[in-house]
């Protein structure tokens, strides 16, 4: 990944229908070459819409949108989809039903006679491990298939950028790790750009080189998938991105709270009430008779026990534990929390920017 953007997005609004919430809110980021992104949010937050906006299948109302430097809309200029040089995977792989595989990813060749374009679908057949499945249709194929072939399909043309919407969603729960790999290895290989959209936080922390969480339209955080996790910008974040849970505390010359107290380094303010952020991973509990914490309850995860746990004030924290450390409900533990990174919230704001101590 270098520094060149091939696609910047510039204070982009997007309303759907009169008076309604717009979909897609002051929108501004870029994607890099050779870079993964991936936008991560709920049901409505605006990811499908930004890719339809970058894609050409629908026009901005404010703002713009330039590729590889050039504007293709915004200020009154507009550029058709089909001259953006952009690939796009559908929900649903959109495979012809009459064709041939290689007739599916000959469809976007336009240029070159019919053996060259066959050759060149062969080749990005083979990239992902299709070629010899050519001459099959698409109901011959697994869900896992056909999405290969619809990834095939969006390289053939060598495009500039591909985007991805839900490209797993169709899939099994068992074949998702895979094909995760499957792809990361395929635009890897290609020297792909890339920006997919998914409502899965695991498939965009384990794909992406960086994350981008939309909430109503705006884009709440862009960031590495590690700082994301660790040092969420908002609560939403927070929230939506991993695990989550706050405990209450009071500033004084530390943050005070019932698992202990913690460094107040950001200088908050004497008196504030906060919330401190701390995950299952970073919360480590051992039977003691004069623990602050009880266990509520017990959930068996394979690998790893999750344990929630009940503190004293009534505020509820989890605890992740290899799958081998067993402790009952109802025993009474001690609960030492050992943040990675120290985020607080002020106490009952679910929208403020948080302190970094």
């Amino acid at each position: 990944m270098d520094g060149t953007s091939l696609i910047t997005l510039e204070d982009v609004w997007k309303t759907h229908a009169p008076g309604s919430p717009a979909a897609v809110s002051g929108l501004s980021f870029t994607l890099k070459q050779r870079e993964i992104l991936a936008l991560l949010g709920p049901s409505g937050s605006g990811k499908t819409t930004t890719l339809r906006l970058i894609a050409g299948f629908d026009r901005p109302d404010g703002g713009r949108i330039l590729l590889n430097g050039a504007p293709v809309s915004g200020a009154g200029m507009w550029v058709e989809p089909e001259q953006r040089c952009i690939g796009m995977v559908f929900q649903d792989y959109a495979l012809f039903p009459h064709l041939t595989l290689l007739d599916n990813v000959m469809f976007g060749l336009r240029n070159g006679s019919r053996k060259s374009r066959a050759d060149s679908a062969r080749e990005v057949l083979g990239v992902v491990g299709m070629e010899e499945l050519a001459q099959r249709y698409p109901h011959e194929l697994s869900g896992g298939q056909q999405q290969r072939v619809a990834l095939a399909r969006a390289l053939a043309p060598n495009p500039l950028v591909l985007l991805l919407d839900e490209p797993f969603s169709n899939l099994d729960f068992d074949m998702r790790a895979g094909m995760r790999e499957e792809l990361l290895r395929i635009l890897r290989a290609s020297e792909t750009s890339a920006i997919m959209v998914t409502h899965d936080q695991e498939e965009a922390l384990a794909v992406a080189d960086r994350v981008g969480v939309l909430n109503h339209g705006f884009l709440e955080q862009l960031s590495e998938p590690e700082v994301l996790y660790r040092r969420p910008d908002t609560r939403f974040v927070a929230e939506f991105v991993g695990q989550s849970d706050f405990i209450p505390g009071v500033v004084g010359d530390t943050i005070e709270t019932e698992v202990g107290n913690f460094p107040n380094d950001a200088g908050l303010p004497a008196g504030a009430r906060v919330d401190l952020l701390v995950r299952p991973d970073e919360v480590e509990v051992e039977a003691a008779d004069d623990g602050q914490g009880v266990v509520a309850r017990r959930r068996f995860r394979g690998a790893e026990n999750l344990y929630h746990l009940t503190l004293r004030s009534g505020a509820r924290i989890r605890s992740s534990q290899p799958s081998t450390r067993f402790l009952p409900a109802g025993a009474r533990v001690k609960v030492t929390v050992r943040p990675a990174e120290l985020t607080v919230f002020p106490g009952g704001d679910r929208s403020a920017m948080p302190g970094k101590v």
